[in-house]
């Protein structure tokens, strides 16, 4: 995605671009793979949902589905999201490139609502992203996740690092692939 689609988004979904990674400013891999991830905090939500909210995007369109949870959640909702998830967030000179949560009941730790601005995905951050969410939880047996039936790159992401699918399910008019790790299995816990 070039600057200018990115800033026609921004004006149209009336996002606070100062909370916006800049475009063509990624100049190496080693800039990548030295951003820092950390914890989010509550303050730190609403450049959550607004990230999120551009990543998701091209997934609703994708399935042509815009009534998905990333994109219809509120403010509201995601900071309550802090009280029982673990949320972590990637970025690169202040601005939030990346984020994802997980959860933790009954020895499953939840991964859900990854989300890398789109002039970085396909670099490795959802992959970093992914050990750090689940290395959260030392004591999970196992990990799952869903996404979208049609997203590709997404399951090809998950089934290299060791997740497979176990079921898929009508959410809307989505057709999601549900895919589960064992956490012992460490040739994909890296």
């Amino acid at each position: 995605m070039d600057a200018k689609c990115l800033t026609a988004m921004l004006s149209k979904r009336e996002i606070n671009r100062a909370s916006i990674a800049p475009i063509g400013t990624y100049t190496s891999v080693n800039e990548i793979y030295t951003m820092n991830i950390s914890q989010a905090t509550v303050d730190d939500a609403a450049a959550i949902l607004q990230l999120q909210k551009i990543a998701y995007r091209s997934e609703a369109e994708l399935h042509d589905d815009f009534d998905i949870p990333p994109l219809t959640q509120s403010l509201a909702q995601l900071e309550a999201e802090f009280e029982h998830k673990i949320i972590l967030k990637i970025e690169q000179q202040g601005v939030i490139v990346a984020s994802g949560q997980v959860s933790f009941k009954d020895g499953c730790a939840f991964i859900a609502r990854m989300a890398v601005i789109p002039a970085l995905q396909g670099r490795g951050l959802g992959s970093r992203l992914m050990a750090a969410l689940e290395s959260s939880f030392p004591k999970a047996e196992y990990y799952r996740l869903f996404t979208g039936a049609k997203s590709t790159r997404n399951l090809a992401m998950y089934q290299r690092r060791g997740y497979q699918e176990y079921a898929r399910k009508l959410l809307g008019k989505t057709e999601v692939v549900y895919l589960q790790k064992d956490a012992s299995d460490a040739m994909y816990n890296s």
